[in-house]
């Protein structure tokens, strides 16, 4: 199947799926008052943009969201990076990172209040543990499968020290796998988003709590598609970069 065709039936299933979502409402099967008319949302972002609310949203939660993106993954790499390649130091944090994974975002709220106070920091903190994982695990799975041959290599052309072998061997050879990672972290940044700032922080997450106490459930909508949007935005700018990146594949 080619890229048009493909395209043009996902975007026929799109259209399809919001056309049967407005007639369900408009024959009654659904409450209304619940479900918002999908053909009511553009008027609704329309003038949330009006009144400057969701800028206002946006930049907040695009501040907590980068920062957090940017500690979460770059930690994460660092510490999976290093211990794939350093068994002691492997060996010394397996149980720790075995106990702490499990555990989600959500649950650590509670500290960041305590630690950070209701503050932007406190939801950059969460957001960053949620990106944590996904890229420690995926730089550590990288380097793990690195084909020995390389660093036989390495050592037959003088590369055999550390640093050397990290930047021209292991980092290039394990990129394709870190920067899956990085893309994988780009979504759970923005799904640890709304749980960041369920608890008083200006953003994305605390206007759509805000809507739903009060049943405007086409508010909602309109910030679930926003993070949609800018998810969609942002992994395509990464994915044009990632093919940069490694255009010497195949």
């Amino acid at each position: 199947m080619s890229k048009t065709n493909r395209a043009l039936i996902s975007a026929g299933g799109l259209l399809g799926f919001l056309l049967a979502w407005e007639l369900t409402l408009r024959a009654g099967l659904l409450p209304g008052a619940l479900v918002p008319l999908p053909s009511i949302i553009p008027s609704v972002l329309i003038e949330e943009i009006r009144d400057g609310i969701w800028q206002a949203m946006v930049i907040s939660s695009f501040q907590h969201y980068g920062i957090g993106l940017l500690l979460g993954s770059s930690l994460g790499i660092v510490v999976g990076v290093a211990a794939a390649l350093m068994p002691f130091f492997n060996a010394l944090h397996a149980w720790l990172a075995r106990l702490l994974r499990p555990i989600p975002p959500l649950a650590w709220i509670p500290f960041a209040i305590i630690w950070f106070g209701i503050t932007p920091t406190a939801a950059a903190f969460i957001i960053s543990i949620g990106v944590f994982w996904i890229n420690y695990f995926a730089s550590y799975s990288a380097v793990e499968a690195i084909d020995p041959g390389y660093n036989e290599l390495a050592d037959a052309f003088g590369q055999g020290g550390l640093l050397p072998r990290l930047f021209k061997v292991t980092l290039p050879a394990a990129a394709p796998g870190i920067l899956g990672g990085l893309r994988a972290g780009l979504g759970q940044g923005w799904m640890t988003v709304v749980a960041a700032e369920l608890f008083g922080i200006t953003g994305i997450g605390q206007r759509m709590m805000e809507a739903s106490s009060l049943l405007a459930t086409d508010v909602v909508v309109v910030y679930m598609l926003t993070i949609a949007a800018l998810y969609a935005v942002i992994d395509a700018v990464f994915v044009l970069i990632q093919r940069r990146i490694l255009r010497w594949q195949p």
